[in-house]
C-alpha cells in the first residue's frame, strides 16, 4: 500500500475500539506514528499491540482542558510535533425530549463538542508554527436530525459548524479542517440491536446494507493525506447515500 502518511504524527481520540481503532490501524498502515487517546486505557493497550508503528498511549478525558493540553504535550515530548488530529471520541445518551435529563444533555455536549474544540485549541500553536496540519472531525449523519437524539444531533451539528469555521480561520496557516459523517456502520452496538429494529434501519439504506468501520477509516486517511491538500471545510458523508434523502418504508 502507498504510505501517504509516512512518519506523520497522528493523534486519534477515542482510539480504543470501534471506528477509532479502525482509524488507528489504517493510519498506521499508511506510515503514521500514533498517539492513541481514550478514557479507557485498557482498550488502548489492546489495540496498540496490533499496530506495526511507534505508538504512544494516553489515557485522558477530552472534556477536561488540563488533560487535553497535557496529552498534546506528551505527544510533542515523544514525537516532536503533531501533524494530524482525528477527533473521533464521542458518546451517546439517547432519549426523547421530555425524558432527556440535563446531565445527559451536558455530558454529550461536553464530550462530543467541547472535547474536539479543546483538542483543536491544543494543537493549534504547533500546527501554526510548522505551517501545516490536518484536522479531521468525526461527526455523524445524525447532524441532519434524528428522532430521540436531541443532544447527540445537536453536538454533531455543532461539530459541523466548528469544522467549517475553523477551516476558514486556520486556512492561512495551511491547516485543513474537514469532517467525516458516518451513517449506519456495522459495529458491536448495531449487531446487538433487536432484529426488527436492525431490519427497519436496513430498509432505509439506499444500499440495503451497513457500512464498515474500514470505510470510515479510509475516508479519514484520505483527508489526512497530501491528496486532500485543497479540500477544506467539507463534510464527507460515508453513509451509502442516506444523507441524500429518506427511502419510503
Amino acid at each position: 500500500m502507498l504510505k501517504r502518511l509516512q512518519d506523520k504524527i497522528a493523534v486519534v481520540t477515542g482510539a480504543g475500539q470501534g471506528i477509532g481503532a479502525a482509524i488507528a490501524k489504517r493510519l498506521a498502515s499508511e506510515g503514521a506514528k500514533l498517539v492513541l487517546v481514550d478514557i479507557n486505557e485498557e482498550c488502548l493497550a489492546n489495540i496498540s499491540g496490533e499496530l506495526d508503528t511507534e505508538v504512544l498511549c494516553v489515557g485522558a478525558d477530552i472534556s477536561k482542558k488540563s488533560q487535553v493540553f497535557a496529552m498534546i504535550e506528551q505527544a510533542k515530548d515523544t514525537f516532536g510535533t503533531v501533524d494530524i488530529l482525528v477527533n473521533n471520541a464521542g458518546i451517546i445518551r439517547d432519549g426523547f425530549l421530555a425524558k432527556l435529563s440535563e446531565d445527559d444533555w451536558d455530558k454529550v455536549l461536553e464530550v462530543n463538542l467541547k472535547g474536539p474544540f479543546l483538542c483543536c485549541q491544543a494543537v493549534f500553536d504547533t500546527m501554526k508554527a510548522q505551517n501545516s496540519g490536518k484536522i479531521v472531525n468525526i461527526v455523524s449523519r445524525s447532524w441532519l436530525g434524528n428522532i430521540g437524539q436531541t443532544n447527540y444531533s445537536a453536538s454533531k451539528g455543532g461539530l459541523v459548524s466548528l469544522t467549517r469555521t475553523l477551516a476558514l480561520e486556520l486556512a492561512r496557516f495551511q491547516i485543513n479542517v474537514n469532517a467525516v459523517a458516518p451513517g449506519l456502520i456495522e459495529t458491536p452496538m448495531t449487531r446487538s440491536m433487536p432484529t426488527e429494529a436492525r431490519e427497519r434501519l436496513l430498509r432505509m439504506q439506499p444500499t440495503g446494507k451497513m457500512g464498515s468501520v474500514d470505510d470510515i477509516a479510509a475516508a479519514v486517511a484520505f483527508l489526512s493525506s497530501h491528496d486532500a491538500t485543497f479540500i477544506n471545510g467539507q463534510i464527507l458523508h460515508v453513509d451509502g447515500g442516506k444523507s441524500c434523502g429518506l427511502l419510503s418504508l
